[in-house]
């Protein structure tokens, strides 16, 4: 299948969607329109992976199995101990490809009203202090920066094991807006008699 583009209009309702880009790209914020649209439940990874302290939980491998075994779902296509399994269930999937400039000033922005806020994310933790980003070679905002390059190679080795998973790019939040008001907006309303003759 050809890679879609923000008014390409999509082939079926999605069920299982997976919403990919580096950190910062918005994913999360896109997952959960993407659920509103389509009526079905937004599965945060983040919450699902980090437990108090940071530390992550032992029933993060199950928790995604056990969500992802169910008829729909949307979430964020991460964490290398299931993407693969994600992949591999969904019928969609959706690339948000960001240039790094734009990651960088979304990730420092949303970093820094976190920490100023002190805002719980999840489990309790909160942001780090600002120096950290000067001291943890990990700190979301390097990380950002150092593994942008990622995502491309990853959506195009994906695109050849699944030569017929829908896969949408979005390059910008102008976008993100059309692809949400056209396509994924058409595809949601389809009834199931227009289901199965797009099929």
């Amino acid at each position: 299948m050809p890679l879609l583009g923000p008014g390409d209009p999509l082939p079926h309702r999605p069920r299982r969607v997976l919403v990919a880009g580096t950190t910062g790209a918005g994913k999360t914020t896109l997952a959960a329109h993407v659920a509103t649209a389509l009526g079905i439940a937004h599965t945060e990874l983040d919450a699902l992976y980090h437990g108090p302290d940071w530390a992550p939980r032992a029933s993060f491998v199950d928790d995604v199995h056990r969500f992802s075994a169910g008829p729909d779902w949307v979430t964020e296509w991460q964490y290398r101990a299931v993407r693969a399994h994600l992949a591999a269930r969904a019928d969609l999937l959706v690339w948000l490809d960001v240039s790094r400039a734009r990651v960088l000033r979304q990730v420092v922005t949303r970093t820094l009203l976190r920490r100023l806020r002190r805002q719980d994310l999840w489990h309790g933790n909160r942001e780090p202090p600002l120096r950290t980003f000067f001291t943890d070679p990990d700190h979301v905002v390097r990380w950002a920066w150092t593994t942008h390059h990622r995502s491309a190679p990853r959506v195009a080795a994906l695109r050849r094991e699944r030569p017929a998973l829908c896969v949408v790019r979005l390059r910008s939040r102008a976008e993100v807006a059309r692809w949400l008001r056209g396509p994924l907006r058409d595809a949601a309303a389809l009834t199931p008699a227009e289901r199965t003759g797009r099929r």
